[in-house]
């Protein structure tokens, strides 16, 4: 216990830009399980979905990506996993699975992975990269949309099913957005080189289409008609983990609001543009606009 102290002291002070730790591909047997042990602490004992080492090693033989922060102490800060194949003719890499230890989160690991993990895939061809994520989890969509320049390419209902035994899902089930992160596009490189940025005030009048503010200031889930309007706001709660720990039924809540409004928005041609973060109140909104022009000249 003491030891485990010490090293959460280690990251408790720092800041991104003076943290040490080493970015490289993962191929030492201790590494493997090192990446076992971490998708139990991340996910829970119970989890259903973990990568065996077995699986971790054979699929970097077929173009698979294994990397890892590692620390001064040798040990595995976080990792970032995924599987390289075809899609409509040509080669993508699927990103499956990032995680970071608990006292090392908001550090800018998870960033540096998936930076380090677009570097690789690029000298292997590759020009696209897929993950899912939950679209309550609002850490994520700032990483994703905003620091990486990924782009949302679907909604999915369930997709890993109702429950894979992690905590992260606990009364919520797996619904998520499938990204597409185009990693040869100038407009990710500038995402990615901080020289393009999102103004919150951009979309600051549109309207906000699935909630209302209880008299302390609190926003719930507001069920009703969503209206067909050229830009509105989807918010999702700044911390859905916390609400999760109060109240399953509040969570479950906020799932089937928010799966309401992205299908029905998404399947009329919307296009999620960004996602902001609300520095004095914290309420963290999608900004959806209509009728955007059709992407040219891209592949997948």
């Amino acid at each position: 216990m003491k030891r485990e102290n010490n090293r959460e002291a280690k990251f408790k002070n720092k800041k991104e830009s003076d943290l040490e730790v080493t970015l490289r591909e993962l191929h030492e047997d201790w590494e493997y399980t090192a990446c076992v042990e971490l998708q139990r602490q991340t996910w829970g004992a119970s989890f259903e979905e973990c990568i065996p080492p077995t699986i971790l090693m054979v699929s970097q033989k077929v173009g698979g990506i294994l990397a890892g922060a590692i620390d001064a102490d040798r040990r595995l800060v976080g990792f970032v996993f995924g599987l390289t194949g075809v899609k409509d003719g040509h080669l993508v890499h699927w990103s499956h699975m990032l995680a970071v230890r608990k006292e090392a989160r908001g550090l800018g690991i998870g960033r540096r992975l998936k930076l380090y993990q677009r570097d690789l895939a690029l000298k292997i061809g590759v020009e696209v990269i897929y993950w899912t994520y939950d679209p309550l989890v609002a850490r994520n969509a700032h990483l994703n949309l905003n620091r990486l320049g990924a782009e949302i390419d679907e909604y999915v209902l369930d997709m890993y099913g109702d429950d894979l035994g992690s905590v992260l899902s606990r009364g919520i089930g797996t619904d998520r957005f499938i990204v597409a992160w185009h990693i040869s596009e100038e407009r990710v490189r500038q995402t990615i080189s901080g020289y393009k940025r999102t103004d919150p005030n951009e979309f600051v009048q549109a309207p906000i289409v699935n909630t209302r503010l209880q008299e302390n200031g609190t926003p719930v889930p507001l069920h009703g008609e969503f209206r067909k309007l050229p830009i509105v706001r989807v918010e999702v709660p700044f911390d859905i983990l916390a609400i999760q720990n109060r109240s399953l039924n509040a969570a479950a809540q906020w799932r089937t609001n928010t799966r309401q409004v992205f299908t029905f928005y998404l399947d009329r041609g919307y296009e999620v543009k960004t996602f902001c973060r609300d520095p004095k109140s914290d309420r963290c909104f999608y900004y959806l606009v209509e009728e955007i022009p059709q992407k040219q000249g891209r592949r997948c």
